[in-house]
Formats: structure tokens, C-alpha cells, sequence
């Protein structure tokens, strides 16, 4: 899913960011995060992690740390170990403005208090693990809507339940329902041809989706202030505004 590190960690564009040396003070803790994991000092690990710890759809956030020591292997296998090992704290790791601590090209990312708040390495577990979750969830789906590449997202407004997938290529799929309808019932409304855009660099992101006159709307908010809604619903019929609904972000 591409926007893991978007929606998961900022949604920011590796490629156009340019990293700054770091300054010893953050270096230390860089370097005790390191010695940790080489040593498989899991507890430890865990205390450097903000929670919840989000991971690629459709597989779930990790919530605490005892269910991040738990599930420390699905993540931490040799590879990434072995990346977070031999890095060294004042060359592979740099700072990169307000958008925190990255190693190497995005590895990793920690905020300046030393908190590691995304991690966007999958492991061979996890990527098994999200292609079984895939295959679940398509099967409790109708059949209508059953085949996809990735699911994106599910919102849930006062009125209507909305799911978004990734068919491929760029081409996003809306599927609503009332609100009291399940997903394994045919949806009311079916749009393809969708597409997504990132507004900003602070990784809040929509889609689009058009059927006819009407446009269809949907945000995801990353970076906003504490009394903005995780998503918002907006349609327009001609050009003008009928409905305009905040939404909660369902979590698998």
C-alpha cells in the first residue's frame, strides 16, 4: 500500500527530502535505540515506541507495548536488525526539519524526544500476514466488491458507511452503504477511476471519485488541530456542495 508512509508516517516524498547531520544530543538516544536492538532488549525497544504504532492495512495498529513485545519478531526480523545494527547514529541517521529523525532513506522514523513513530520496513511475516488478511476480508465482502489490489480505507460518517480500495494503476474504487447496512451487502453506490492526492507535506491526503454530475469527496486528516474530525464526506452535484459530513476512520 503506498501510502504507508503517508498516511502512515506523514506522507512525504523520500526522494525530495534532504536531511541535516545530527546533533549530538539527539545522537544519544539514536545510539542507546541501536544498542537495543542489537541486543534484542525487547522491553527496552518497546519504551522507545509511540503508540499506536500503525502498520500497513490491513494488518493492525500496535496498540501498547505489551503488544508490541509480542509481536517484536513480525517486525524486527535479521534484516532489519541488521539495518538498525550497523547504522551509525551521525551518518546514517538525520534530521529532517519538523518531520522528525530518519534513518537512511525512511527506514525509520523518530521524533525528536526519541520516539519512534514510524516504521515502514515490512518483514516477509508481515507481508504474508497482510496477504491472508487481504484474502479474509475479501471474503466477507460482496461479491461485487470482492476483488481489489489493497484496501485503503473505511469511513463511517452519521449516515453512511464508505470503503475505499486500491484496484491498481492508480484507480481507486468508492463503495457506501447506509450506515446500518453491512459490507457483505451490495452496496448502494459502486464508483472506479478514483484517484488520490496529497495535500501539503504534512500528509494529510482525499480522493476523488466522479459519477456524472456529482463529485465525491473523501479526506483523511494526518496533520490537524485537535478539533479536526480524523476524515470528512463532501459532495458536490454541479459544482455545488449537497453534503458535507465529518467521519471516523474504521480500524481493522
Amino acid at each position: 500500500m503506498k501510502k504507508l508512509l503517508y498516511i502512515l508516517f506523514i506522507g512525504i516524498s523520500i526522494q525530495n527530502v534532504s536531511g541535516q547531520d545530527l546533533k549530538p544530543q539527539y545522537q544519544k538516544f539514536v545510539k542507546s535505540f541501536i544498542d537495543n536492538v542489537k541486543n534484542d532488549r525487547k522491553e527496552a525497544v518497546a519504551t522507545a515506541i509511540k503508540y499506536p504504532l500503525r502498520r500497513e492495512n490491513p494488518i493492525p495498529s500496535i496498540k501498547n507495548k505489551a503488544e508490541f513485545v509480542k509481536r517484536y519478531a513480525e517486525i524486527f526480523d535479521a534484516k532489519l536488525k541488521a539495518e538498525i545494527s550497523k547504522s551509525d547514529p551521525a551518518k546514517d541517521w538525520s534530521e529532517v526539519g519538523w518531520r522528525g529523525i530518519m534513518l537512511n532513506q525512511g527506514t525509520m522514523w523518530m521524533d525528536t524526544d526519541g520516539k519512534v513513530f514510524s516504521i515502514s520496513y515490512q518483514s516477509k511475516v508481515e507481508n504474508d500476514l497482510k496477504n491472508k488478511l487481504i484474502a479474509s476480508e475479501k471474503n466477507k465482502l460482496h461479491p461485487s466488491i470482492a476483488k481489489f489490489k489493497a484496501p485503503e480505507v473505511i469511513l463511517e460518517t452519521s449516515k453512511f458507511r464508505v470503503r475505499i480500495d486500491d484496484l491498481g494503476n492508480d484507480n481507486y474504487r468508492y463503495a457506501s452503504w447506509s450506515i446500518k447496512q453491512s459490507m457483505s451487502e451490495k452496496p448502494d453506490l459502486i464508483i472506479t477511476n478514483g484517484k488520490w492526492f496529497r495535500d501539503g507535506t504534512g500528509g494529510n491526503n482525499h480522493y476523488d471519485f466522479k459519477k456524472g454530475n456529482f463529485l465525491y469527496q473523501c479526506y483523511i486528516t494526518v496533520l490537524g488541530t485537535k478539533d479536526s474530525a480524523p476524515a470528512n464526506l463532501t459532495i458536490y452535484q454541479n459544482g455545488k456542495e449537497i453534503l458535507n459530513q465529518d467521519a471516523k476512520i474504521v480500524p481493522r
